[in-house]
């Protein structure tokens, strides 16, 4: 037995949508056996642009009966039928939220429409439900209200299961491990299944063929499923309009990062927010106290008159010196890594020489501490370190060059190269930017022993 479904609802994502109508057709295959449609009281306010969709509006719904005097009506008439919707996903999760927050468990199997039309009834333009019914000639009224629309599906679906094929089909969707009732309604299968278990980066691309999504993952197929059983409403809306995805084989997690920046500043899609966002720099500087002891701290890049070195995050910063006071035997204390303390006692430093203590002298101390200094501002030397390639038989690189980020390649082993010359013909140059100055800047700082790595007489 089926049960056909469509919900009007207001709008407002998934978990924050609540619902306004709610129209369920019982099918057991041949015929309509039984209907339930009514109205709900969402118990908040329908927005004016969902009232002139629909023509729901506030008047209509204020007597309605709320979704939990419902509840167990649709519970009972869905209960052993198989959950059937155009785009199932929304209606279904936006069901199963309502539920959840009656503290009611809503579990069906499901099948996708949209999803069994693309199988069953390729080549399409659109399988949106009022083109296809337009197409299929279908007879589709009362548009955008939920009977009218399950009605339509219900005749849809009863087209699609006497397709040459459907039982093999329906049996295959139905099937628990065959993820069709996860995978966004516009996205075939077969695009899924050709994703790599590998790093990388992947490009959710919409019907247009237009990117509106970047992402980088290790295990790139792994990483493209968790954004399918992502319930977040930007989540939900994103896959619903994915209609193919992409993807770049990086080698390291590394390369992956630097690979979906530049993508990301190329193509600005829709749904990525995080690299939009204003890169707050920070910089360490130095100063001398009362007491002559010169002091290393970090402060937003802005507030720091004489800057040392810029780095883009307070963590960074925090394992930069730490690195340094390892190196130079410097105090953490002074390095403000340990405030409010009579002398240091880092967890991890313990190569201090004494001067919180007065076992070293301050001259000798600030000896050390202009050392450091020295060896920060040699920070912009050009170098390459080596990253893991995408196949077997190559390596990939990074260059530095004049301490800013230069870029990226690939190389096959065979391949030996001792100056940036051999490099160049392998080099994918790339934009120098504040986020790919940070992502290099702290993979240096967490593998320190990859800065050590100058190009000149190295060998791939």
């Amino acid at each position: 037995m089926y049960c056909i479904v469509d919900i009007e609802t207001t709008g407002n994502g998934i978990k924050g949508n609540r619902i306004t109508e709610i129209a369920i057709f019982k099918y057991d295959g041949y015929q309509i056996v039984d209907e339930y449609t009514s109205l709900v009281n969402p118990e908040c306010e329908i927005p004016y642009f969902i009232t002139g969709l629909t023509g729901i509006d506030n008047d209509m719904v204020r007597n309605a009966p709320t979704i939990a005097e419902i509840s167990d009506t649709i519970l009972n008439f869905t209960n052993d039928c198989i959950f059937v919707a155009h785009s199932v996903n929304f209606d279904y999760n936006v069901i199963k939220e309502e539920f959840k927050a009656l503290n009611k468990e809503f579990i069906r199997k499901k099948l996708c429409t949209v999803r069994l039309s693309r199988k069953l009834i390729p080549g399409y333009h659109s399988y949106s439900l009022g083109k296809l019914c337009s197409s299929l000639q279908i007879p589709l009224t009362d548009r955008h209200r939920a009977r009218g629309d399950a009605h339509a599906t219900t005749l849809l679906f009863q087209r699609l299961l006497r397709v040459d094929g459907a039982a093999e089909v329906f049996k295959k969707f139905l099937n628990a491990r065959s993820q069709e009732a996860t995978l966004p309604p516009a996205l075939h299968k077969e695009v899924y299944e050709k994703l790599p278990n590998k790093p990388g980066v992947y490009y959710f691309k919409n019907t247009s063929g237009k990117i509106i999504y970047v992402g980088k993952a290790i295990n790139i197929k792994k990483r493209v499923l968790s954004h399918f059983y992502d319930k977040s409403s930007k989540e939900i809306t994103m896959c619903h309009e994915t209609a193919d995805i992409d993807f770049e084989l990086s080698g390291s997690d590394l390369l992956a990062l630097l690979m979906e920046s530049d993508a990301i500043k190329k193509h600005y899609p829709e749904y990525n927010r995080a690299q939009k966002r204003t890169i707050q720099p920070y910089a360490i500087f130095s100063y001398q106290d009362r007491n002559g002891i010169v002091h290393l701290a970090y402060n937003k890049l802005k507030l720091v008159p004489r800057p040392i070195l810029t780095l883009y995050r307070p963590s960074d910063c925090r394992s930069y010196l730490e690195g340094l006071c390892n190196t130079f035997s410097l105090c953490p204390k002074y390095c403000h890594l340990q405030e409010g303390v009579a002398h240091c006692s880092h967890y991890s430093i313990t190569t201090c020489g004494g001067v919180c203590r007065g076992n070293e002298s301050t001259e000798t101390y600030n000896r050390k501490v202009t050392a450091a200094i020295a060896h920060m501002e040699t920070a912009d030397e050009s170098f390459v370190f080596q990253e893991k390639g995408r196949y077997n038989s190559e390596q990939a690189f990074v260059y530095i060059e004049n301490g800013k980020y230069a870029g990226y390649g690939f190389i096959e082993k065979e391949h030996s190269v001792s100056s940036f010359e051999d490099f160049d013909a392998f080099l994918v140059r790339q934009k120098n930017t504040l986020e790919t100055q940070r992502i290099v800047q702290s993979y240096l700082i967490k593998n320190p022993e990859k800065s050590k790595m100058a190009f000149t007489e190295t060998t791939l």
